[in-house]
């Protein structure tokens, strides 16, 4: 098959001149460059220019968790035969990882060489912004635009309601487009389909947040099973239970995971300071270059809440997300570590340095 072929096979799941140039060295030993589709017990289906192969992932699966193949990646694959292995993956353009929950805090992989992480947030329920910027500081230190679709948007009929919950998401996530989408009527799902059409998204949410109805309006088909949230508190169950990659019709693919309970961070300081860009922002007219904006003079994000620049929340917010990617981080680094108990060593020594001073008033 030539290279032709193969580019125009490939071109619909994202293959590209720099995918080819990536590709180039193993050519030559007379293997083939595909996508991988799915993932699951150590092999994977990947698409090729001559159709969907099933292949063992045995020669990559190393030690380490953030090197495993994933929804995706690129990979390297035999030609056909009895087993079929994939013998490497191209280098990664972009990786969209969270913490596991195990006790070792390793990394773990959702999906490979995302141009836009569309975060699903029902509106059948109040909304957790906490919860969105976790998501969003993910999505923003993955490499990928991070897109908010907010769902069952037909369950707010009231058009002032909706603008207000809008608004409240939009401030939460600077920067980032938020679309009410209501995959029962159609309302906004255009400018989605017409947001993601030029690349490859990873569509991400809690159980519930109707990801599975979504993907299939994106798809023009019932592709994705879907069932029914509790109404109680509008939860669901995992109707997706593995990560699968999809071509939509319009151009673009699609990568669906299951729900996600648990969102843990994974070394996404970059991406925290991405969402709270206006406190980054504020932080760099303190007095103090290292000010943790909790009582210093000079302080210019507490200036903002006082002055009702900046909602308190947010602040809060900002500091949980902060110190949970610090542990995380020092885990497995132990200068980090080494630098944390310093700190509070520091921190305590002016603490009883300060007490001292004031008993010394009293007397």
């Amino acid at each position: 098959m030539t290279s032709t072929s193969v580019f125009s096979a490939l071109a619909p799941y994202g293959w590209d001149s720099a995918w080819a140039d990536a590709f180039t060295p193993y050519a030559a030993e007379g293997l083939l460059p595909g996508r991988v589709v799915r993932v699951d017990r150590g092999q994977c289906d990947v698409v090729t220019a001559d159709g969907v192969v099933r292949a063992d992932t045995a020669f990559v699966t190393p030690h380490d968790p953030m090197r495993v193949v994933c929804t995706g990646d690129w990979v390297v694959v035999e030609p056909a035969g009895s087993p079929q292995y994939v013998r490497a993956y191209l280098p990664r353009r972009t990786a969209f990882v969270r913490s596991t929950s195990s006790k070792r805090s390793e990394g773990q992989i959702l999906a490979a060489n995302v141009d836009h992480a569309i975060v699903a947030v029902s509106l059948a329920v109040e909304l957790d912004l906490g919860r969105i910027e976790r998501f969003l500081a993910l999505a923003w230190e993955s490499g990928a635009q991070p897109v908010m679709a907010l769902t069952k948007a037909d369950l707010v009929p009231d058009a002032v309601t909706l603008s207000h919950l809008v608004q409240d998401v939009e401030t939460t996530a600077p920067g980032v487009p938020v679309l009410p989408v209501s995959a029962v009527d159609g309302d906004g799902l255009d400018v989605l389909v017409a947001l993601v059409s030029g690349g490859t998204s990873v569509l991400l949410g809690q159980s519930g947040a109707g990801k599975s109805t979504l993907a299939n309006a994106l798809l023009g088909e019932d592709v994705m099973e879907v069932q029914a949230a509790r109404e109680v508190d509008g939860k669901g169950r995992h109707t997706t239970t593995t990560r699968n990659l999809l071509a939509l019709p319009g151009g673009g693919v699609l990568i669906d995971t299951p729900g996600l309970r648990g969102v843990g961070l994974w070394d996404a300081e970059t991406g925290v300071g991405q969402v709270f860009s206006e406190i980054e922002k504020l932080g760099e007219r303190c007095r103090f270059h290292d000010c943790a904006h909790e009582a210093e003079p000079g302080c210019a994000v507490l200036a903002a809440i006082e002055a009702g620049e900046l909602p308190e929340r947010r602040l809060e917010s900002y500091r949980k997300l902060m110190r949970e990617n610090q542990r995380i981080v020092a885990k497995t680094d132990a200068r980090l570590r080494a630098e944390i108990r310093r700190d509070w060593k520091r921190k305590g020594a002016e603490g009883r340095a300060a007490m001292e001073a004031k008993r010394g008033r009293w007397r």
